[in-house]
């Protein structure tokens, strides 16, 4: 095929005066010649730079937006309500919800307390006893105010001076003689330090509401505490550390005597909000019987998507055209 276009093109290449021009013509007609080459630009004549791809070396990176950062907000203590002293007023409490009897009770324009206390017998230690202070009379008790966040009562005087602190529902008492409490007369030892409350078959019914509050309670100590370690330093910081520390071992030795405490968990809240309080306070907050903080309050339950078919409003019943 190739020689026989050969000898059609031979009539025309005689007709050609120069080699070169059949030269030229069998490379355009090959595909070799001029037009198979790009173009070249004529010399002196400037091109122009393409722009570089983002981000190539020695770029300069585009200006970032200068937007004004918020300083961040300070951490604030987290504040539990709380507990109002009308929430044991009248109420016989009792040492653990076992025995004894504590009653705090308001008298004209001060408060009064009677209190008999449970103990064991000197000369007979495996026998119990009790002893009614001041024979059984109402006595008089001194407002403290509330150093630790709840309200603090004093009996300073008599053979066995005392300390209560008002919980929600219960009083935390302290002896300010020593542990225990001694009463030759009566033959009976007494030990008034603990949790004064109410019987275990009131509070088994509130088990679900007390394990729910725990949770806040737990989280405030822990938030309190972190926040008081960063604002104290040195000698300041060390007696917090040392409370801190002993703070679940005293709760537990606190409440384990109370009757039916793992069924319940009543004392371990209420010892877990007066720590979180006490330490809130600390920190400059003035504690009231208001609602808790955003913080400490317990989250509030999701309410459940409606389902296709049923009334959302009558309780997730189906929903039936009249």
């Amino acid at each position: 095929m190739r020689l026989t276009r050969v000898l059609l093109l031979l009539p025309v290449l005689a007709l050609m005066p120069q080699p070169t021009s059949a030269q030229s013509f069998f490379e355009e007609l090959f595909g070799i010649g001029r037009a198979a080459k790009p173009p070249v630009p004529p010399r002196g004549v400037p091109t122009a730079p393409g722009a570089p791809p983002p981000g190539a070396p020695g770029e300069a990176p585009p200006p970032a937006a200068d937007i004004p950062r918020a300083p961040p907000a300070p951490r604030q203590p987290v504040v539990l309500k709380a507990p109002s002293e009308e929430s044991v007023m009248g109420q016989d409490l009792q040492l653990n919800g076992l025995n004894g009897s504590l009653k705090l009770e308001k008298a004209g324009g001060g408060t009064t307390a009677r209190i008999i206390l449970p103990g064991n017998k000197i000369s007979q230690p495996v026998e119990t006893c009790k002893v009614p202070l001041n024979g059984g009379a109402p006595i008089a008790v001194s407002s403290e105010g509330r150093p630790e966040g709840v309200s603090r009562f004093e009996i300073t005087g008599g053979e066995c001076p005392l300390r209560f602190e008002v919980l929600d529902g219960a009083v935390l008492v302290r002896s300010l003689s020593g542990p225990n409490c001694t009463f030759a007369a009566d033959d009976c030892a007494t030990t008034p330090n603990g949790l004064w409350g109410p019987a275990a078959a009131t509070l088994l019914p509130r088990a679900g509401e007390f394990e729910a509050a725990r949770g806040g309670a737990d989280r405030a100590v822990r938030e309190n505490y972190k926040l008081m370690s960063q604002r104290l330093r040195g000698s300041d910081l060390r007696p917090v550390v040392t409370e801190q520390a002993a703070f679940s071992s005293d709760r537990e030795q606190m409440c384990r005597t109370y009757a039916r405490e793992g069924t319940h968990g009543f004392c371990n809240l209420r010892f877990t909000e007066a720590r979180a309080l006490a330490l809130a306070t600390r920190l400059g907050v003035t504690i009231g019987t208001a609602a808790p903080s955003a913080s400490a309050a317990p989250p509030r339950p999701r309410r459940k998507p409606p389902v296709e078919g049923m009334n959302p409003d009558s309780g997730g019943a189906p929903f039936v055209e009249p």
